[in-house]
């Protein structure tokens, strides 16, 4: 269970160095903290500063919270996530969206870099994710901290508002998104052939290992929520080649013009 106290304990340090609570909270994923850059007045604090935070270790992932502004809208950004492979629990994974919820964001935005499935995406591309197949196989953050106002239904997890705002982007800027379901994996390894076989035929349009428990502990708590995919491979079973965490890491970068653009935009919408 997220316990309370850890998360006042942490909000507690962190009010203590930023200027305002935030409105809008993001999750940078692999090869997209660079993100953070654009904050005007930032304020950064390394995640080994805050009581009963986990550390990153995944590579691309540089463990710092950022807070201050963009287009005069008050945020909070991770620099990096936690994973499952890395041994961490669900509830140490979630605790992050508990204190970035409680500090006063109502919105979160997910970034994550995704090996695609579907043959209409191509390395660069971006997923705005509309829909999930949870593969983990840990228990949903939902359930060891369930209250009565927390939302469960989850047939509008991601914000109808948003996904729309962000294919107009897209097509608006000249850069190729569509929507589609991200498959959840508890990795560290990449998928086989097999395995890529199945995720497709089940409705996988990409596959990572992110991403659902932050999403579903934000809705739970009733934050509007957008997640944005940036395929770094494309996954064709019968010709499979070898993926590296530097491969990932350098092509996800090239996306985060494209992941920029859609958060600017949904910035401006607020």
């Amino acid at each position: 269970m997220v316990d309370a106290l850890k998360i006042q304990q942490a909000c507690d340090v962190i009010r203590q160095q930023i200027a305002q609570a935030p409105r809008v909270a993001l999750i940078l994923g692999t090869g997209l903290g660079n993100f953070a850059a654009r904050i005007e007045n930032a304020v950064a604090v390394a995640y080994d500063q805050l009581p009963h935070f986990p550390c990153s270790t995944a590579p691309g992932h540089s463990g710092k919270l950022v807070a201050g502004t963009i287009e005069n809208i008050p945020l909070i950004v991770m620099q990096g996530r936690f994973h499952l492979y890395e041994g961490y629990t669900m509830d140490e994974i979630v605790m992050p969206v508990h204190v970035m919820q409680q500090l006063g964001a109502e919105i979160l935005i997910v970034s994550n870099a995704s090996g695609g499935m579907n043959p209409e995406l191509s390395g660069g591309d971006i997923l705005v994710i509309n829909n999930h197949i949870n593969l983990t196989f840990r228990a949903n953050p939902q359930i060891t901290a369930l209250k009565e106002s927390m939302r469960t239904n989850t047939a509008a997890i991601y914000d109808p508002g948003f996904i729309k705002l962000a294919l107009e982007t897209g097509q608006q800027q000249g850069f190729h998104v569509q929507p589609g379901c991200y498959v959840a994996l508890t990795g560290p390894n990449y998928e086989t052939r097999s395995e890529y076989r199945m995720l497709r035929k089940i409705g996988g349009d990409v596959v990572g290992m992110s991403t659902v428990p932050e999403v579903l502990a934000a809705y739970a708590l009733g934050m509007r929520v957008l997640a944005l995919s940036a395929v770094t491979n494309i996954a064709t079973p019968d010709a499979l080649k070898e993926t590296t965490a530097q491969q990932v890491v350098d092509i996800a970068g090239l996306a985060e013009p494209k992941l920029s653009a859609i958060v600017i935009s949904v910035l401006q919408s607020l």
